[in-house]
């Protein structure tokens, strides 16, 4: 039995609204893992949405879901994300472990100095509801 392509599942890092389970669970997303991580070497940025940039001493903390590549698709497809593309990251697991995983984030990054204010707010929400560390959760700006 042959399986197709869309029908394949990938480990994937959120670190914006995305890692919001229920707003996945609106889209018709059914996550089948998910697991708090972090990506050592890039930066947050928070201009219209969030995007990452390199950082040396950077860390993002987010979650590792697992989702079909269908799934990715119809995410990545809707008005507002579509410009994300897929790369490659080394996700830091909580519970122990680091995996390879896709990360979609913008071919260019918001300016340091751009805010979003309101955007902010909600991934700050967001990221308490799903468990990062505080002072990370602080950060968000």
């Amino acid at each position: 039995m042959r399986i197709s392509m869309p029908d394949r599942s990938a480990d994937v890092f959120f670190y914006g609204l995305f890692m919001d389970q229920e707003l996945l669970h609106s889209r018709g997303i059914q996550p089948e893992r998910v697991e708090v991580a972090w990506v050592d070497g890039l930066e947050l940025r928070i201009g219209q949405r969030a995007a990452l940039a390199p950082s040396e001493r950077g860390r993002v903390y987010g979650l590792v879901m697992t989702l079909t590549l269908r799934q990715l698709d119809k995410l990545y497809a809707q008005p507002g994300v579509e410009a994300y593309r897929p790369e490659a990251v080394l996700a830091h697991l909580s519970g122990g472990g680091t995996i390879a995983a896709m990360c979609y984030n913008l071919p260019q990054a918001p300016a340091a100095a751009e805010r979003n204010p309101e955007y902010a707010e909600k991934l700050r929400a967001v990221a308490r509801k799903v468990g990062l560390p505080a002072e990370y959760i602080s950060s968000i700006r």
